[in-house]
């Protein structure tokens, strides 16, 4: 009977474990915001760092231009 007993522990850590699994892996659309407002706000990322890197090239250049 003890080696039945020992028998459950493995037992219950796997139905704890596919449980747990499940949980983990559950489709979590409420709330969610989606993919298109992620990739709107990285493409206003990328337009604001090409701006910044424009006129950052832009007073590079008309430093480089007035000293010579």
């Amino acid at each position: 009977m003890a080696s039945l007993a020992w028998l459950l522990i493995p037992l219950l850590a796997a139905v704890g474990a596919g449980l747990w699994g499940s949980w983990a892996a559950r489709n979590r659309k409420s709330g969610r915001t989606g993919d298109v407002s992620e990739l709107n706000g990285y493409a206003a990322f990328r337009e604001a760092m090409e701006k910044s890197h424009s006129v950052t090239v832009e007073k590079a250049m008309e430093k480089s231009h007035s000293g010579t």
